[in-house]
Order: C-alpha cells, then sequence, then structure tokens
C-alpha cells in the first residue's frame, strides 16, 4: 500500500499534520507513506522516521518570482515527481484550492473534508470522495479524523508526532552547554501577536533567579536586533544566548535541548511541543481552541486579551504555568 499526504504549509499546519504519519504507521505497519509540502518544510517533515519520502513543490517561490522561467521549470519538476507513483489513497489535509490542486497532480484516489467543513470549498471538486469532519475540533483531530476517515481505521487517544526524543544523542552546538536552558520564542510574523518586551525582560529575571540560562533565537535582522536588546537587558552572570540564524532542524535540534520552551503564536512553539519539550504558548490577540499547541500534558495555552497592545497574559501567569514542570 502507497498513501501520499499533502500538507503544503505553514510550519504549524504542517506540524499538525505529523501525527497522521504515527497513525497511519500503527494502522498498516508495512505501508509506503509519502509526504508533498512546500520546500521550506521538507527538512522538517523528514525528521519523521515512518515517512519514506518527502516531495517538495516550490509553490511559494513561484508566487514570489512568477516572472522567473527556472521555477516555472521547477513546477513542471515537481508535478512530474508527483506523478511517478500510482498511490492507493492521496489524502489532502489541507483542504485548501491549491493543495487540491497539488493532490491532482497525483495517481490514485483522493480524499478531503467535505465542502461544509473544509477550508475552502473549491477544493473538494478535485476530491473522489469527501468526509464531513467536524471544523470545532482541534487541526490535529481534524487531520487525524480525515485520515482516518479515509483509510478505515479507529483512531486511539493518543496523539503521537514521531520526534518525541529524536534529538537525544545529538550533540549541542557550540553555543550551547548550559543543560538548564529555557527558551524564549519572542518573535512572530504579526506585530498584534507579540508579547511585551518589558514582559519578557521580567519573566527572564524571575528564571535567571533560578538558574536558568534563557535562550533569545531569531529569524530576521529585526528579529535578531529584538534578541540582543532583551540579552542586553537581561545580562547576567550566566548571560543569555542569542545563537546564530538556525535552520529549521538545527532550531529542532535547539529546543529539543532546552528545559522549557515559552514562545508566541509561532511555529516553533508548536515545534517544541512535537518534541515533547514543555512549552507554554502565549495567545495575545488570537485563539489557541482550533491552532494552539496540543497533544501533551505539558503544552500549556495562555489566552492573552483582545486588544492590539494587550500585555496579557501576565507574567505572573506565565511563570506560574512553567514553575511545575522546570522545578
Amino acid at each position: 500500500m502507497r498513501i501520499l499526504l499533502v500538507k503544503l504549509s505553514s510550519m504549524g499546519d504542517v506540524i499538525h499534520n505529523l501525527p497522521v504519519v504515527s497513525d497511519l504507521r500503527r494502522a498498516f505497519p508495512n505501508a509506503i507513506i509519502d509526504w508533498v509540502t512546500e520546500s521550506p518544510y521538507a527538512a522538517l517533515i523528514g525528521l519523521h522516521p515512518d515517512l519514506n519520502s518527502v516531495l517538495s513543490v516550490h509553490l511559494r517561490a513561484l508566487k514570489k518570482h512568477w516572472w522567473q522561467p527556472a521555477l516555472w521549470s521547477q513546477l513542471t519538476t515537481d508535478r512530474a515527481a508527483l506523478a511517478l507513483h500510482e498511490y492507493d489513497a492521496v489524502i489532502d489535509t489541507q483542504g485548501l484550492l491549491k493543495s487540491a490542486v497539488v493532490a491532482s497532480w497525483a495517481h490514485g484516489s483522493r480524499y478531503g473534508m467535505s465542502r461544509e467543513t473544509v477550508r475552502e470549498p473549491l477544493a473538494t471538486r478535485f476530491y473522489d470522495h469527501k468526509f464531513w469532519i467536524d471544523k470545532n475540533e482541534h487541526a490535529v483531530t481534524r487531520n487525524r479524523q480525515l485520515a482516518a476517515a479515509a483509510m478505515g481505521y479507529k483512531l486511539n487517544d493518543k496523539v503521537d508526532y514521531g520526534l518525541s526524543g529524536k534529538f537525544s544523542q545529538t550533540p549541542r552546538p557550540e553555543w550551547s552547554s548550559n543543560n538548564r536552558k529555557i527558551v524564549f520564542l519572542h518573535a512572530t510574523s504579526r506585530t498584534d501577536k507579540q508579547w511585551l518586551l518589558e514582559n519578557w525582560v521580567t519573566l527572564g529575571k524571575q528564571l535567571q533567579a533560578l538558574g536558568f540560562q534563557l535562550v533569545l533565537p531569531w529569524g530576521s535582522a529585526a528579529e535578531k536586533q529584538t534578541s540582543e536588546f532583551l540579552a542586553t537587558q537581561l545580562a547576567h552572570e550566566m548571560c543569555p544566548i542569542v545563537p546564530p540564524v538556525l535552520s529549521l532542524t538545527e532550531a529542532a535540534v535547539m529546543l529539543a535541548d532546552a528545559t522549557a520552551v515559552i514562545g508566541v503564536d509561532t511555529g516553533l512553539a508548536h515545534l517544541a511541543v512535537a518534541l515533547g519539550r514543555p512549552t507554554v504558548g502565549l495567545y495575545i490577540t488570537t485563539q489557541p481552541e482550533f491552532t494552539g499547541l496540543f497533544g501533551a500534558e505539558s503544552a500549556i495555552n495562555l489566552r492573552g486579551g483582545t486588544c492590539e497592545n494587550s500585555a496579557n497574559p501576565s507574567t505572573g501567569a506565565v511563570f506560574a504555568a512553567i514553575v511545575p514542570w522546570i522545578s
């Protein structure tokens, strides 16, 4: 049996689909499981031990630079790669028009959510089989339910991302030597999802007093500037670490090595949960019910206010949430 999963982006959505791979492997131990995704996430998805291959598409790059002939040629290559195999099932858990189109490039029966429950109803035109999946469930549960309905197996209660313990034998990078580290994921793509910098400083000092070193990763020049500012404000005998720019795989190693992780609504916080680390998610203006941290007792969602400059959740609430997992 050969199965193709279609989940193209974004990082959080991709991570929310990892438990589907674990479910399929339990249900069909000898199945060949492939996954097609946007190229930036291929290496991350490839960390799951139960995947046979990860196929990349370059739609995002084409959207940004549509006039470049090389990218159109790359898209032709991507499409040809998807057509190499005959699949018993092509399962589109993304539910977008673009993901449904990509699913149609593969040979095999296509499965997706029904018009009433899919994210973009036009996507259903490309599906051979459609299933009603409750829109009021978390994204992880919806993904798992769709695959189970498509393939005819029963779900258990365990959510397994397939990554826990993945980097237990991986040497630490040169910039990381302390055994007691807490990662601050302060960066996110939207300013209304950011926690106030003074809150990070207050919380950081509380955690430093308990003997923890802080790690302040970044992914852009502006985010690096913020990390360096926080490091200055949190100058301590155990200085905060501002690591070099990290690939997604290197970021996974960093998160797996942390005692705990505290982050705003960002994909790396979901990755920390997938890696089995105690993680507190700070939801300032977004709501965590459907796309928040999920699947582990140590994944804690703290909701903030609804105003653009809301300072919630409070530093006291975050500290109280994380202390039981680091004591």
